[in-house]
Order: C-alpha cells, then structure tokens, then sequence
C-alpha cells in the first residue's frame, strides 16, 4: 500500500475502518492507492474472513526529523497532514535490512539509497534510519521519472491553470503520465529504449535524468552531514552501468570513483581503491518485507 499517511507506521490488519482511512489518500498518490485498494476489496469480497495486511510505503520514513517533513506553508496546513512523507519505503527497508551483509560494521554509516525505476526516489540513511527523501508529499516529488517529472516551480502549475486554459484533470495527467524522460524524449519512458535509440533527445531525456539525480542526491548529503556510501537499487539502478556512470561522474567533487569494469558487469561493489565514497548495486526485494512483516503480524494475532 503506497500511502499511509501520517496515521499508519507500519504493518496494518486490514478492516472496514482501515479502508476507509487508507480511501483518504487516493488524491495524494493516484497512480497506485485506487488499485492497492480494488486488490483489498476483491479478495474481501470473495474471502472475508481471510486476514489481509496493509505494509505501507510511506512507514519507513516516519523516522525522520521534523524539519525533513515540513513545508514552508501555514501551519494550519501542516496540521492537516500536509507534510514531505516520501515512498519507496519497502525497497529502503529491506536494503536497509542486507546492508551489514554486504558492509558488516561500515552499514550503520551515512548512506544514500537510490531506488531508480519507473518510479524513482532517494533516501538518506543514518544507522540504516531514514533522515530525508527526495520524495515528499506525493510520489510525484524530487527525481525524473518515467513519466513524472518529479520536482517542480509550483509557479508552472498555477501558470498551465492560469494562462493556458488546461483543467486540473489535464495538468494532473500531464505531470503524473506524460512527462519525465516519456516527455523530454517524446519517444518512451522505458530507460532501455532511450539508451538504444539514435535519437538526440532520448540522449537529452537519460543525460537530464543523471543530472537531476546527481542533483538530488547532493542535496541529500546535508542532512547527513557528510556521505559513507552510495547504493543503486530497483530496475535501473540495478541494471544501467550507463545511468550509474552518468550519475557518479557528476559526483566526482565528493570523491566519488568508479571500477569501470566492475561497473559494467553490474557488480555488487563498483567503486575503485582511490574512491573515497562506496559505491554498491544490491538488488532490492520489497516483496520479502511485504511477506515478512506479514508473517509476523499474522503470527502475533494467533
């Protein structure tokens, strides 16, 4: 389930009431809540009596200072639960969790987790806890994606609603389903296709993707006060020795140093003996999260 808000912090027994709570969210990720929920009332509707388990992308991030959740906006807003909440975070939670199998005692160090895929977003990880994310209050937030276009001049809205006629529903199918390297390239949002095309502007969607990622990722070494490790995770980042080199040459000024060959193989571990940052590819697993913390709730109930 992407969205549990402010009012879910881990692994939920599903009710009527749940529902009900978890239907306040559609608006805030529309792309995924609606279809989490028809899975919910399908199999509710056909077994009723079968316990089903909310575990929520949003849970993982709860840990994070007050300052990395607020908006400069009135505080009324802020007690509405207009706050950063950030996603991805099954994929972060079980990183999180094989890290000291791949870096033993240097895991509880300052990471940044970059989960690349159609969806895409950064975490910054302090004793394998999140500290901030590139995502906020919707999953439109922070990095390109493949169709979203991810931060973004909340001027540009007002001026598409303003000045240029579109309806809300238009703007909203614009950012949420044809922008991103879909809408830099105008060819397809499959980072696969980009990479094989011939066409300049698939280059400009995939060098612009790097860019922003080397963007946010700086922007997360703040509030961590320095960097340890960097890991790439989920489809892309897991699969794209091209995207991992694009995105690190532009962090060279942090030391960041790449094994070309190690690189290129997709190796678990692609920086070379002169970096001063490490730098891994662990593939992610959020549907072991989902399985383990489903069995252990259901366990705690019987």
């Amino acid at each position: 389930m992407v969205h549990g808000g402010q009012t879910f912090a881990g692994p939920t027994l599903i009710d009527a009431a749940v529902c009900r709570d978890l239907e306040r969210f559609i608006p805030l990720a529309p792309l995924h809540q609606p279809h989490n929920l028809a899975a919910v009332n399908a199999i509710t509707r056909v077994a009723p009596h079968l316990p089903q388990i909310a575990c929520f992308d949003t849970s993982f991030h709860r840990t994070q200072s007050k300052f990395a959740q607020l908006f400069a906006l009135p505080r009324k807003l802020t007690e509405e639960g207009i706050i950063r909440y950030g996603f991805h975070g099954l994929s972060y939670e079980y990183i999180a969790g094989v890290l000291p199998d791949h870096m033993h005692s240097r895991s509880d160090g300052r990471t940044i987790v970059a989960h690349l895929g159609n969806g895409a977003s950064m975490c910054a990880m302090k004793k394998r806890r999140s500290v901030a994310a590139s995502m906020g209050f919707t999953a439109l937030d922070g990095l390109m994606m493949g169709r979203r276009c991810g931060s973004l001049d909340a001027g540009v809205v007002l001026h598409l609603l303003q000045n240029r006629g579109m309806t809300i529903d238009e703007v909203q199918h614009m950012l949420y389903r044809e922008s991103g390297l879909l809408g830099v390239s105008g060819i397809s949002n499959n980072m696969q296709v980009l990479l094989e095309s011939a066409d300049p502007k698939a280059q400009e969607a995939v060098d612009l993707f790097c860019y922003r990622a080397a963007c946010e990722l700086s922007s997360l070494v703040a509030p961590l006060e320095g960097l340890d490790s960097i890991i790439f995770t989920a489809g892309i980042g897991e699969n794209s020795p091209y995207v991992r080199k694009a995105i690190c040459g532009h962090l060279s000024w942090l030391g960041v140093n790449l094994d070309t060959v190690a690189n290129d193989e997709n190796a678990t571990f692609i920086h070379n003996a002169n970096s001063k940052i490490d730098v891994l590819v662990i593939l992610t697993n959020e549907e072991a999260v989902i399985a383990a913390d489903t069995r252990d709730l259901i366990g705690s109930l019987t």
